[in-house]
C-alpha cells in the first residue's frame, strides 16, 4: 500500500510542462533543419549553375559527333530555362565569344546584326564578326533538338508552349511520345491544349491501331481537324491503306476536310481583297477630293504617296531605339510633308493652269519625274526597308488554314478610320462646307464670298496629305523606293472613275470592290491578267455609266 501510494499520477501542471518542453524541442529541431537547408541551398544552386556552365563550355568546344550527349545533359540540368538556347541552336543563330566562350544570339534589324547573351538577354554593343564563332549543328542534331524542344514544351507552364509542342509532334508520333501525351492528357486544364492532344491520340490510333473499328472511329474524330499533318496522314490512308473500311473512312474524312479548307480559302482571299482595297482607298481618296473639287488630273499624286513612305523611313532612322512608337510620329509627319508639297505644287504650278486639263496633266507628270529624281539623289535608287513595329508583327491564327496578318488588319482598320475622319471634316467643318460648295458650283461659291483659291490650295494639300498617310501604310507592306507611287497611280484613277468623281462613298465602294475582284481573279488568271480583266470591266462599265457608281451632284457635274 505504501508503494502504491507513493506512485501518484502526474498532475495537470506536470503534463502541461512536459508538453511545453516537447514543443520547444520540436521547434528547435525545425529551426535547425531550416537553417541547414538555407545554408545548403546557395551551394546546391551554385553547383547546379556550375554544372550547366560547364556543359555550355563543352558545347562551344565539342565536335559535332560529341554534341548529342551534351545536349541531353543540358536538357536534364537546365530544363525549360534553356529553351532560348535550343531554339537559337536549331535556327542556326547561336554563336560564342572567342574570348570567354559566352553564348550569344544574333538577330538582324534593318540589315544590322545585333548580339545578346542567349540566357540573360543582355545586349552586347560593338561586337564584330571577328570576335565570334558559330556553334554548328547537322541534320542529326537538328532532329534531336526538335525532340528536346518538344519534350520541354510539353511540360511547360505556358499553355501556348504546350500547344505548339503537341502540334510540332503530329508529324512524328511514336509510342514513347504518345505515352507522354496520354499521361498528360487527363491532367491538362487548358481546353485548346487538350483538344490538340486528343487530335494527336486519334491520329496515332488511326495510323497504328490493330483493330479496324478502332481505326475507323479515330478517323471519324479527325474529320473536323484542319491540321496539315492530319490531312497528309488521311490522304496516305485513303490512297495506300489495304483495309477497305479504313480506306473508305479516310476518303470521306478527306472530302469533308477539303470542303472546309476551300471555304476558309475563300475567306482568306476575301481578307486579302479587303486589305488591297484599304490600300487603294487610302491612295485614291485624296485624288478623289482634288479631282472632284478642282478637276485636276494630278499625275504627281503617286509621288505624294512616295514622300509619305520615305518620311516613315526617315522617322525610323531618327528613332532607332523606339521603332514601336515610330509610326505614331510618322503618320502626322507624312501628312505634313506630303500636304506641304501638295500646297507648293498647287500654288506654284496648278493655279496658273485652271481650265487647261492637258497642260495640267503634263505639268504634274513633269513634277512627278522631278520628285522621283530628287529622291534618287537624296536616298539613292535602291529600295529602303522600313521596320515593322512589334505590335504589327505576326498574325492571328483563327485555325490551321486561316490566319489574319496583323499589319494588313491594322491597315484595314486605319483606312476606315481615315475615311471616317475625312467625312467628319467635310461634313462638320467650314473647310468641308467650302469644299462641297466649290465642287458643286465654283462660280456661285466665288460669288457668295468663298475664297476659291484658298480652298483649292487647302484641298490639294489635304488630298496630298492623305496620300502621304497612304505611303505610311504601304511602307509596312512593301519596300520603299522611288517608283513606289507609280505602282498605285493608275489603280487610284480607276477607283475614282469607277466610284464616281468626287464622291467619297463611291471611292470606298470602288476601292473594296476592285481589291476583292483582283484577289479572287488572281488564283485563276494570274496577277497580270487579273489586272487587265479589271481594267476591261471598268472601261465597259464607264461606257454604260460614264459618271460612275455614285455620280456627283451639282451644276459642275453637268
Amino acid at each position: 500500500m505504501m508503494w502504491i501510494a507513493s506512485v501518484q499520477p502526474p498532475s495537470y501542471v506536470s503534463i502541461h510542462s512536459n508538453i511545453n518542453l516537447l514543443e520547444c524541442r520540436v521547434k528547435k529541431l525545425m529551426f535547425f533543419c531550416v537553417l541547414c537547408i538555407c545554408q545548403a541551398w546557395p551551394a546546391w544552386a551554385q553547383n547546379e549553375d556550375a554544372s550547366v556552365n560547364e556543359l555550355l563550355q563543352q558545347l562551344t568546344e565539342a565536335r559535332l559527333k560529341d554534341m548529342a550527349p551534351i545536349l541531353e545533359q543540358l536538357e536534364v540540368e537546365g530544363g525549360e530555362a534553356l529553351l532560348p538556347l535550343f531554339h537559337g541552336l536549331l535556327a542556326g543563330d547561336l554563336y560564342y565569344l572567342k574570348s570567354d566562350h559566352t553564348l550569344v544570339s544574333v538577330t538582324s534589324v534593318n540589315g544590322i546584326d545585333q548580339y545578346q547573351e542567349i540566357l540573360s538577354g543582355h545586349r552586347i554593343e560593338s561586337l564584330s564578326k571577328q570576335q565570334i564563332s558559330k556553334v554548328r549543328v547537322n541534320n542529326t542534331l537538328r532532329g534531336q533538338l526538335r525532340q528536346i524542344i518538344s519534350r520541354l514544351q510539353l511540360n511547360a507552364r505556358q499553355p501556348d508552349l504546350r500547344y505548339t509542342a503537341v502540334r510540332s509532334l503530329l508529324s512524328e508520333l511514336d509510342a514513347d511520345t504518345m505515352a507522354t501525351i496520354r499521361a498528360l492528357y487527363s491532367g491538362e486544364q487548358d481546353q485548346r491544349v487538350k483538344a490538340i492532344m486528343a487530335t494527336a491520340i486519334a491520329l496515332y490510333s488511326a495510323e497504328s491501331a490493330q483493330d479496324d473499328n478502332e481505326r475507323v472511329a479515330a478517323i471519324g474524330q479527325l474529320r473536323n481537324s484542319l491540321e496539315t499533318d492530319v490531312r497528309n496522314a488521311l490522304n496516305r490512308l485513303a490512297k495506300d491503306d489495304t483495309r477497305p473500311a479504313v480506306q473508305s473512312a479516310a476518303r470521306r474524312a478527306v472530302a469533308d476536310i477539303e470542303q472546309r479548307v476551300a471555304w476558309y480559302g475563300r475567306l482568306d482571299q476575301l481578307f486579302f481583297g479587303l486589305s488591297l482595297g484599304s490600300v487603294l482607298l487610302l491612295a485614291a481618296i485624296g485624288l478623289a477630293i482634288t479631282f472632284g473639287v478642282m478637276g485636276v488630273i494630278n499625275m504627281a499624286h503617286g509621288e505624294m504617296i512616295m514622300l509619305g513612305a520615305y518620311t516613315t523611313y526617315v522617322v525610323q532612322l531618327l528613332m532607332p531605339n523606339a521603332i514601336d512608337y515610330s509610326l505614331w510620329v510618322a503618320v502626322p509627319a507624312a501628312f505634313m510633308v506630303s500636304g506641304l508639297a501638295g500646297v507648293l505644287i498647287e500654288r506654284g504650278i496648278i493655279r496658273f493652269l485652271h481650265g487647261r486639263p492637258l497642260e495640267t496633266l503634263l505639268a504634274t507628270f513633269g513634277v512627278s519625274l522631278i520628285l522621283q529624281q530628287l529622291v534618287r539623289t537624296v536616298f539613292s535608287p535602291l529600295n529602303r526597308q522600313v521596320a515593322t513595329p512589334s505590335w504589327m508583327s505576326g498574325s492571328i491564327e483563327l485555325n490551321p488554314v486561316l490566319s489574319l496578318t496583323l499589319n494588313r488588319l491594322y491597315i484595314f482598320v486605319f483606312a476606315l478610320l481615315v475615311f471616317g475622319l475625312l467625312l467628319l471634316i467635310l461634313k462638320k467643318t467650314s473647310l468641308g462646307l467650302n469644299v462641297r460648295a466649290v465642287s458643286q458650283n465654283r462660280d456661285m461659291a466665288r460669288a457668295m464670298g468663298v475664297h476659291t483659291e484658298r480652298v483649292d490650295a487647302l484641298t490639294f494639300g489635304l488630298g496630298s496629305g492623305i496620300a502621304g498617310i497612304a505611303g505610311v501604310a504601304l511602307s509596312q507592306l512593301t519596300n520603299v523606293g522611288p517608283n513606289l507611287g507609280q505602282s498605285y497611280i493608275i489603280d487610284s484613277f480607276m477607283v475614282v472613275v469607277f466610284g464616281g468623281v468626287g464622291n467619297l462613298l463611291g471611292t470606298l465602294v470602288a476601292a473594296f470592290t476592285l481589291g476583292v475582284a483582283n484577289k479572287f481573279l488572281e488564283p485563276v488568271t494570274g496577277a497580270v491578267l487579273a489586272s487587265i480583266l479589271v481594267l476591261v470591266f471598268i472601261i465597259l462599265f464607264i461606257q454604260k455609266r460614264p459618271r460612275g457608281l455614285f455620280p456627283q451632284k451639282g451644276r459642275a457635274a453637268e
